[in-house]
């Protein structure tokens, strides 16, 4: 059993949720910032100001900075920041836009909500401690101007309250739930994943720890009888020679078993019973997170075609937790054309192991060749497929 390095590949469904969960956080920066600024043109047509005009590109520069800022969410703890240079470009606009709203008649509660928006989206990526401070703090900064407007008696105040203002307002205040929430969302599915990949390693180890409880029970009985005989002979060799050259010879059949049972089990050889098998590759692939379907129509009665199948069953179940992302599997045998057919199917492609590559495939298909069977292996509607048949009297 030959070490290979296990190269960590996101599950794709970890990827596509948070291309969802990314699609949602921008079509809602998107949506608001749309409804503000088209709010903001219509009364710059209105009115004319040019503090409107400066406003509205303002906005636009802020909204451009808030879906660039989006793809930082993605981190794999929190508390990970982005460059500095970012953060100063997502609030530059917004600060500014801030600073319109003290002087600018109409729309000030839309000046002032650029703040909120970038800073609520800043303080998404900060610790759980900061979070809340920093949105508190946001919150107080952004009420400042409009409270300012509020004691001078502004009609844009009133006209905030008409239209798409209630409906921005609401939304902004909402803002902070959505997006935690989204990205609550996203952070499961991500350590899911990590439990599944965990879930997979250990299932390999499983299977080493296994390989190296076989070896020991070889080596350390043989070896045993071994050490016992080797004393029996140290004891007898000159009271009894013709004994002790009996013991001796005994001594090299046991050695010569070792050593043929170890090579036997290096090479996949060791006789397991095949439902044995099949019942160890259900357990280590459920294990793995892998839902594994066992479908047995009946096992064959020929000593080497059972070999085989169960020598095709490990090294299939090899394949599926060390080169695929599957989360499905499933194992068929059942008697075909005079023998059996194994068919191991799982929805991971299998990385490396297309037809008549891979030594496990090209050494199972060399043994399944020499009982006169076929082997074939590779991708097939999305899914990899192994199917295998030998004849029911194979013989080596």
């Amino acid at each position: 059993m030959s070490a290979q390095k296990n190269t960590r590949t996101p599950f794709e469904g970890v990827n596509a949720t948070w291309n969802y969960t990314l699609g949602s956080i921008v079509f809602l920066f998107l949506m608001l910032d749309l409804i503000v600024i088209a709010d903001l043109v219509v009364r710059y047509l209105e009115t004319g100001s040019m503090l409107l005009r400066v406003l509205v590109a303002v906005c636009v520069l802020a909204s451009a900075t808030r879906i660039r800022y989006c793809w930082f969410l993605r981190g794999d703890s929190e508390g990970r920041l982005p460059h500095v240079g970012w953060t100063i470009a997502l609030f530059a606009p917004a600060v500014a836009a801030w600073g319109l709203a003290f002087v600018l008649p109409e729309g000030s509660v839309y000046a002032a909500a650029q703040l909120w928006f970038s800073g609520v989206l800043f303080a998404i990526v900060l610790r759980r401690a900061l979070r809340w401070l920093v949105m508190l703090a946001l919150a107080v900064a952004t009420a400042i101007p409009i409270f300012v407007r509020a004691l001078l008696g502004d009609e844009g105040l009133e006209l905030t309250e008409r239209g798409a203002g209630p409906f921005v307002m609401m939304y902004g205040l909402l803002l902070p739930f959505m997006l935690i929430s989204s990205l609550w969302l996203w952070r499961v599915v991500w350590r899911l994943d990590e439990a599944r990949h965990l879930a997979a390693e250990l299932a390999v180890t499983q299977e080493r720890l296994r390989f190296a409880a076989d070896l020991h029970d070889i080596q350390g009985h043989h070896l045993q009888v071994i050490a016992l005989k080797a004393e029996l002979v140290e004891r007898t060799l000159e009271a009894k020679p013709e004994y002790a050259a009996e013991q001796v010879g005994e001594i090299r059949l046991i050695a010569k078993e070792a050593l043929e049972e170890t090579r036997s089990l290096v090479a996949g050889l060791r006789e397991v019973a095949l439902d044995v098998e099949l019942e160890n590759a259900r357990e280590v692939l459920t294990l793995s997170g892998a839902e594994c379907e066992l479908d047995i129509a009946g096992t064959p009665s020929g000593r080497e075609a059972q070999r085989v199948l169960a020598f095709a069953v490990r090294e299939a179940t090899t394949n599926i937790l060390r080169h695929s992302g599957a989360t499905a599997a499933k194992l068929a045998l059942r008697p075909a054309r005079g023998g059996y057919e194994l068919v191991v199917t799982n929805n991971g492609l299998v990385e490396g192991y297309e037809q008549g590559s891979g030594s496990g495939l090209s050494g199972l298909r060399e043994r399944v060749a020499a009982l006169g069977g076929t082997l074939s292996a590779g991708a097939l509607n999305d899914n990899f497929e192994l199917r295998l048949w030998v004849p029911e009297g194979a013989t080596t």
